[in-house]
């Protein structure tokens, strides 16, 4: 099989995956958008946090050009993305029992803010026990994570629930358990994941509600430009003095 013939058989599988989460999550993507928009105009603040490679969709979304200013990085030292040393510990990490709520106690999150936790699994206990604390602080929270786990999957989180137990909202990926989209024959493993393609794009797209949401309002959505052309570290200067107490990735 020509190498060009995979690239292609990938490109369908990542569009037909994104076909079916615009198709399948239209009422809870603009659920999320107004959930957003909802927590914006009441003077709430709003963090992402994913571990290992779903930390990348966390990222994503913060400070970034065409993004909401007010999102921040919820950062668990040693499972953001996989600059730990051996990268297995990340994984290890994210199976440890009470870091979640050691690591909300040490940050600015509070009632009325609103988090999203990006996990593919959502079987792991960081994520779970992110999703339940934050709850019981009052927080809003958005779980994004592939429904299809808590079915062929068993719970790493000693109540055998999953992070889909314990949100406001779920967005489901739709990714298959594995993560990897492609097989051939003279391949023993099957390889190719799609998640970040996906779930980058899912957060984006609920991003894009949240902004149209604010304007439908008549607020003006905190909004990022590129610093790479004219004008648009001023207008991000203005945006992050207006916007300074709820913007924490510049302390």
């Amino acid at each position: 099989m020509s190498d060009s013939k995979l690239a292609g058989q990938f490109f369908d599988a990542a569009i037909g995956l994104l076909r079916q989460v615009r198709d399948e999550d239209a009422g809870e993507i603009e659920a999320a958008g107004t959930l957003i928009a909802d927590t914006v105009t009441d003077g709430g603040r709003l963090f992402a946090f994913g571990a290992g490679h779903s930390s990348l969709a966390a990222q994503d979304i913060v400070y970034r050009a065409g993004g909401l200013a007010l999102m921040n990085l919820l950062a668990v030292p040693g499972v953001v993305g996989v600059d730990v040393m051996p990268a297995t510990l990340g994984s290890a990490l994210e199976r440890v029992d009470g870091l979640a709520s050691a690591v909300l106690d040490s940050s600015p999150l509070r009632a009325g803010d609103l988090l999203v936790i990006i996990s593919l699994s959502g079987r792991n206990a960081l994520p779970v026990e992110m999703a339940m604390n934050a709850r019981a602080l009052g927080v809003k929270v958005i779980g994004v994570t592939s429904v299809a786990y808590a079915t062929e999957t068993t719970s790493r989180h000693v109540s055998g629930t999953y992070l889909k137990d314990h949100c406001d909202l779920v967005l489901d990926s739709r990714i298959p358990v594995g993560d990897a989209e492609l097989t051939v024959d003279s391949i023993e493993a099957p390889f190719a994941p799609a998640s970040t393609v996906v779930t980058s794009a899912l957060l984006q797209a609920v991003m894009a509600t949240a902004a149209g949401a604010l304007a439908d309002r008549g607020i003006e959505p905190p909004l990022l430009r590129s610093g790479n052309v004219d004008g648009g570290h001023e207008w991000n200067g203005r945006i992050m003095t207006e916007y300074g107490d709820r913007i924490f990735y510049r302390r």
